[in-house]
């Protein structure tokens, strides 16, 4: 049977993987290396949590935020944190009109998609309070009248590890609210001589690989992969071992941990393994998402005691610990031990 309409082929729409790899790739091709950072910061746009990057100047945070926003095609601000920056300058503030006719509202850079809040720590007090404001309530109060910040909604702050001077330490309740902390590290040498070539060429003009509705969608299915009872409760046994060392086989550490991973801690591990599963084409979370997170989770929940500062050991050197003393699930043991009895064979 004929027809005098041609068939038309109807492409598949891209799973939620493949979207998001077009996004990385997209990063990729300004940011080199740095791969671990890249999946981190999507897990937490798909997650909605926010991110602090601690690492040595000239290592592209800066770069890497902007290039992910122009991917996914947000809008990114950027805010230079200097000691005398006031709240008005973050959040915005009431301007008199000409003629005194009453006032207008100018909104402040934080009313981006991705906020880049440069060296967040060299702001004092009264500006930290600001942004926890609107990390925590997503808006922001001017005059009395409230205004919600745009979705989605990310803040990305950086801070230099190795300059003290005139900065001022974040407190713990701000810190608690990061989703993750990440610690960027040198390039290895075959990655920076690929950045010196590219700074040779002119700059590279990035495409929108994703609509921001899009990405909410993708945000909705992140909700809907299914998490195991057991995989909760391993999430839940890291953060209590950072808190009872001593209950999990672990003594020797009590003396160095102040206080361990607030009930924040096991939260963002579960919804941020959810999203890590998820680009890893999943829509089951297992232990070895928790497993992978754990460290970018916790490093920064952990307060740690004057004789772990007088010894020089850090929250990484007990999180390696918690997490060679709490063991997987027991399916996923054995599931574990099957594949290398497999491959051993």
């Amino acid at each position: 049977m004929s027809s005098d309409h041609p068939i038309r082929e109807t492409r598949p729409e891209p799973s939620p993987r493949d979207a998001l790899e077009e996004v990385l790739f997209e990063v990729k091709r300004v940011i080199v290396g740095q791969d671990a950072m890249l999946e981190r910061l999507l897990v937490a746009l798909l997650a909605g949590g926010h991110v602090l990057l601690e690492g040595v100047p000239g290592l592209a945070k800066t770069l890497t935020v902007k290039t992910l926003a122009e991917a996914v095609g947000g809008k990114f601000t950027r805010v230079q944190f200097t000691p005398d920056l006031v709240p008005a300058d973050l959040v915005g503030t009431r301007v008199l009109k000409a003629g005194g006719g009453g006032f207008d509202v100018e909104l402040g850079p934080v009313f981006g998609n991705l906020v880049l809040a440069d060296e967040i720590n060299r702001a004092p007090a009264k500006v930290q309070s600001a942004l926890l404001e609107v990390m925590q309530e997503q808006q922001v109060t001017i005059g009395g009248t409230t205004y919600p910040v745009p979705t989605p909604f990310l803040v990305l702050a950086t801070q230099n590890p190795i300059e003290s001077e005139g900065t001022y330490p974040l407190p713990e309740a701000q810190v608690d609210r990061f989703l993750l902390k990440l610690l960027v590290g040198y390039p290895t040498p075959g990655e920076e001589a690929a950045v010196v070539g590219r700074s040779l060429r002119g700059p590279v003009v990035v495409e929108k690989r994703l609509e921001l509705s899009d990405l909410e969608t993708h945000r909705r299915t992140v909700a809907e992969v299914f998490v195991d009872r057991d995989v909760v409760g391993y999430a839940v046994a890291l953060a209590d071992a950072t808190r009872r060392p001593a209950e999990h086989g672990l003594e020797d550490l009590v003396p160095f941990v102040e206080y361990g991973a607030s009930p924040r801690g096991p939260i963002g591990l579960v919804h941020a393994a959810r999203a890590l599963a998820m680009l890893r084409g999943r829509r089951h979370v297992v232990a070895a998402d928790v497993r992978d997170l754990a460290p970018d989770v916790l490093r920064h929940r952990l307060v740690m005691s004057y004789d772990a500062l007088a010894e020089g050991i850090t929250a990484e050197d007990v999180l390696d610990r918690v997490l060679e003393a709490v063991p997987l699930p027991a399916g996923e043991r054995r599931r574990a031990n099957d594949a290398r009895d497999q491959y051993a064979a």
